[in-house]
């Protein structure tokens, strides 16, 4: 009789890896980085943000989507790195909050900013298990 041994997944973060987490989070932010700069004269009414703030954050999540995307490439990353990573999310994720409260946003700008909100706890959490925090 023959028995074959399986290893358990216990989490979500078993099946994932921090390289993974940490690419997707660089995806997502560059390409909502380039389509902020790139529509801002159209999202700017869709969402009720200006077209001149729509352009800062894009510029932004350009260049954090490449800071991400090095910190993902990297031979091994420091949980230190992770854990400032983590912190700069969830600190997008409290200006989301704050937006929501100071900013005119339309409906659709309500519903994107909660959704980006939540996507981007998501990546901090899941990069901060992956550092055993």
């Amino acid at each position: 009789m023959t028995t074959t041994q399986r290893t358990p997944v216990h989490s979500i973060t078993s099946a994932i890896t921090l390289r993974s987490v940490l690419g997707a989070d660089a995806a997502v932010s560059g390409i909502n980085g380039i389509v902020y700069v790139a529509a801002a004269a159209v999202l700017d009414s869709v969402l009720g943000v200006s077209a001149a703030l729509l352009v800062g954050l894009g510029i932004f999540l350009v260049v954090w989507a490449a800071a991400l995307a090095y910190a993902a490439t990297r031979e091994t990353i420091a949980p230190m790195a992770v854990r400032e990573i983590a912190a700069i999310n969830l600190a997008w994720v409290a200006g989301s909050i704050a937006a929501l409260f100071l900013l005119d946003l339309t409906v659709i700008g309500v519903v994107w900013c909660i959704a980006q909100a939540i996507v981007v706890t998501a990546f901090a959490v899941l990069a901060l298990r992956m550092v055993g925090e």
